[in-house]
């Protein structure tokens, strides 16, 4: 008998009818040892030597794995291939002690989790690749001397309860900064005007179409700065003639995105799907690890879902061009396979993965749908969709440029208007999938034809619109903006882009208002303290180093022990100096809520489980209420005049309540805005980007038509 060891139930039910009954496999759960979790456990003065323990809830399955493994001709460990999983098979092998019982250790590595990719996988084993295990134990290590130094430090200068983390406090301090960015931003006004314009002779206006003013017709651009400006352009404007400067239309190409990697389809489930990083995932691991379809029995759907790279295998392009001949037709399939490698290149690449795509083409989202969950369906369709529409040919489209001059009367002055419009003349991949942008970036439109037009045609003047605009400051991060903007500066890795959001806000020092981050008070506090006392814990471009070293270590490039060494040493004159020089900080903020009993100012302070009102007068008073943002919207439940207000629910989530519940269980999960629906009278909240939307019956519409209140804490 063969034992098998992997981390979950789920793969190991998978592999197991993969394998056959020569092979027994179990799960490990994870990980099996860690560093302690009440002392620092690494003897600095001996080498940064790890004190490894067998993690309490892990004994049982230790003790099981060792009885198997006593009994087993050989032992096989099938870990995740990465260096999470490495360094798993590594702490198997010492907590089961298989170095000393000469035992047939072997490591197995797979990309996904199909039959013919496990049996090729037991057919080339290998020894464990120390070089991988070793970057993510000087991880692991920086992690926790950064952890276990700086956050009792925050519990004496700032309040118990506090932590720092090497890669979080990066990640906070970006948060920070752009909420300053937006805090500091001075909006500028500028001025456009659009024409409406039609073909003469005008008698139908329904082919009517609208240009921009761009400039003068000989390309000097106009600046217009205020009302005035616009005003006095647009007297000159009514009385000029119009007709036709150019008509341009050339072909473009639009080409299809690159399979997912983490990164990438963590930020287009979220825009999507509306999926946390977190969430998407535990989903993807769910289609990795195995889904029983039917007689099938239990298939991973997709590839290994932490990667970085775009490569895919040849024997997976041909299939997908297979499929797409068959599905579409040979017009929808390019003359070659499309590769990506050389657009995704960087110098972290692990050019060793795979991108995320399914395990078979031609199994398609419908015939898997009644196996899966609504949300495993979800994911396993945008993953599906990206990868197939990957290889089918570009689509043609006829980008239109018409330029109007318009000729000013009683003088020489003329002015340009421009507009652009996209028709497809052939949809290639758009048949299946279109990528989605972020919200805060513009988008090509897919506009209607323009009408029928050559130069000189004349055109009439139906109307101009003058339209007031600012700029506008940087926008707070989304989870996608965030998690693009972190690969970008090279913070973080693939495994560790859903961890890094996830900590900070659980810690309570950023939270979520219409799906972007804020920072709290205390996450501003901490990450001040850290940029001023420890710049180079939140520096980026010092982070995105670490990083590096890292990737060395995994390549064998470098050595763990002097990474650890070199970021240790001035590490911790920061924190022996910063012992010194920090004061205590309380983190208190005035309101104007009066105490109770005394009559004395409250103030917010910030305790073990969150914000609180407590009296300023404290220790000589000790009243404290409960903390309490409050909203000035009513509750619209007949007979209910309760104030809705802002809670912290499980996981520290936000979300609008009445104040008299439990007698009133009205709930919502966008903040509320003062103003009414001016269709039904009903709460209008927030919905995405610029826009506003009823509660209660249809009515959308945009922020800036809906006068802004400033809301009181």
């Amino acid at each position: 008998m063969k034992l098998v060891i992997v981390e979950s139930p789920a793969k190991s039910r998978t592999i197991s009818r993969m394998l056959g009954s020569e092979y027994t496999v179990k799960a490990s759960l994870g990980h099996v040892r860690d560093l302690p979790t009440k002392e620092l456990g690494i003897d600095i003065a001996n080498g940064f030597t790890p004190k490894y323990l067998i993690i309490p809830q892990r004994k049982q399955v230790v003790s099981e794995l060792k009885r198997s493994a006593e009994g087993a001709s050989a032992v096989y460990l099938a870990t995740d291939p990465d260096r999470e999983g490495e360094a798993i098979s590594w702490h198997l092998v010492k907590a089961l002690k298989l170095d000393n019982n000469g035992k047939s250790v072997y490591r197995v590595v797979f990309h996904e989790i199909t039959k013919e990719a496990v049996e090729e996988a037991f057919r080339q084993p290998r020894s464990i690749d120390m070089n991988l295990v070793n970057a993510q134990q000087a991880r692991r290590l920086l992690d926790r001397l950064v952890g276990y130094m700086l956050s009792p430090l925050l519990w004496r200068k700032v309040q118990r309860g506090l932590s720092a983390g090497r890669v979080q406090s990066a990640a906070l301090r970006m948060i920070v900064d752009r909420e300053r960015e937006i805090q500091n931003f001075v909006p500028i006004e500028y001025w456009l005007i659009e024409a409406e314009l039609t073909k003469m002779p005008a008698e139908d206006t329904s082919q009517s179409f609208r240009a921009l003013l761009v400039g003068f017709a000989d390309g000097t651009k106009i600046e217009i700065p205020n009302r005035e400006k616009a005003e006095e352009l647009q007297s000159q404007l009514r009385t000029s003639k119009y007709y036709v400067k150019s008509l341009q239309v050339k072909e473009v190409l639009r080409q299809p995105a690159p399979p997912f990697t983490t990164s990438t389809l963590q930020q287009e489930a979220w825009r999507k799907l509306r999926f946390t990083a977190q969430r998407t995932m535990a989903i993807a691991q769910q289609l990795y690890e195995g889904i029983p379809l039917g007689d099938e029995g239990p298939v991973g759907l997709i590839t290994y879902m932490r990667t970085d790279s775009t490569h895919v295998a040849a024997s997976a392009l041909a299939e997908t061009r297979q499929f797409i001949k068959e599905k579409f037709g040979a017009p929808y399939l390019p003359p070659h396979a499309r590769t990506f490698e050389k657009a995704k290149k960087t110098k972290w690449t692990q050019e060793a993965h795979e991108a995320i795509r399914p395990t078979r083409a031609h199994r398609e989202p419908e015939a898997v749908r009644p196996f899966l969950t609504p949300d495993q369906f979800r994911l396993y369709e945008l993953i599906w969709k990206r990868m197939v529409a990957s290889q089918m040919a570009a689509a043609v489209l006829d980008m239109a440029t018409l330029d109007v001059e318009a000729k000013a009367e009683n003088t020489d002055r003329s002015y340009l208007f421009r507009t652009t419009s996209y028709t497809v003349k052939f949809p290639g991949f758009l048949t299946l999938y279109t990528e989605d942008k972020d919200e805060d970036t513009a988008e090509d439109t897919i506009a209607s034809p323009l009408p029928g037009l050559t130069p000189g045609d004349p055109l009439r003047l139906l109307e101009l619109i003058p339209q007031q605009c600012f700029t506008q400051p940087p926008p707070r991060y989304t989870e996608a903006t965030l998690i693009k903007a972190l690969e970008q500066k090279g913070i973080g890795r693939p495994s560790t882009y859903a961890p890094i959001i996830a900590t900070i806000q659980e810690r309570g020092y950023v939270y979520k208002e219409n799906g972007r981050f804020r920072p709290d008070e205390i996450g501003i506090v901490v990450s001040d303290l850290l940029t001023q006392h420890f710049p180079k814990i939140v520096e980026l471009d010092f982070t995105a180093r670490m990083e590096e070293e890292l990737d060395d270590v995994a390549r064998g490039k470098k050595q763990w022990l002097s990474v650890v060494k070199e970021f240790y040493g001035p590490f911790e004159k920061m924190v022996t100096e910063a012992q010194k020089n920090i004061n205590k900080i309380k983190v208190v903020r005035p309101t104007e809520e009066l105490c109770p009993e005394c009559g004395s100012p409250m103030v917010v302070r910030i305790g073990r489980y969150g914000k609180f009102l407590a009296c300023s007068r404290y220790p000589e008073c000790k009243k404290t209420i409960p903390f309490l943002v409050r909203t000035s919207v009513t509750c619209p439940r007949p007979g209910c005049n309760g104030e809705i207000v802002e809670k912290i629910g499980k996981k520290k989530r936000r979300f609008y309540a009445c104040t008299k519940y439990p007698d009133c269980d009205f709930t919502l999960n966008r903040r509320p805005l003062p103003q009414r629906c001016p269709d039904c009278g009903n709460i209008l909240t927030t919905w995405r980007k610029n826009l506003v939307k009823c509660i209660a019956c249809d009515y959308k519409g945009e922020l800036d038509e809906i006068e802004r209140v400033e809301v009181k804490t």
